[in-house]
């Protein structure tokens, strides 16, 4: 197991039953997907562990579109409008 002094585990003040305060160590949140394009934050694409991401259906871990949970829209539109105008 991982020290709890290091900053890979996040502390968590939980209440115990006999009503007591302590501190409980959890692992942190993965970071937020990135487009591959820009690197801008994608919206629509939930954090999480992969047993909470496990538990969600394939349509709520990305959007229904095309690249969806890859490019974000502006990186998206451009493609398309540039794959569109090489077939003019």
């Amino acid at each position: 197991m991982k020290t709890r002094k290091s900053k890979t585990l996040r502390k968590v003040h939980v209440r115990t039953p006999g009503s007591k305060s302590k501190v409980a160590y959890k692992k942190r949140k993965p970071a937020k997907s990135k487009c591959s394009s820009c690197g801008e934050t994608l919206k629509g694409v939930p954090r999480g562990r992969p047993y909470q991401l496990k538990k969600i259906s394939k349509s709520k871990k990305r959007p229904e579109r095309i690249y969806g949970g890859v490019l974000c829209s502006k990186c998206l539109k451009r493609k398309l409008i540039r794959g569109a105008r090489k077939y003019e």
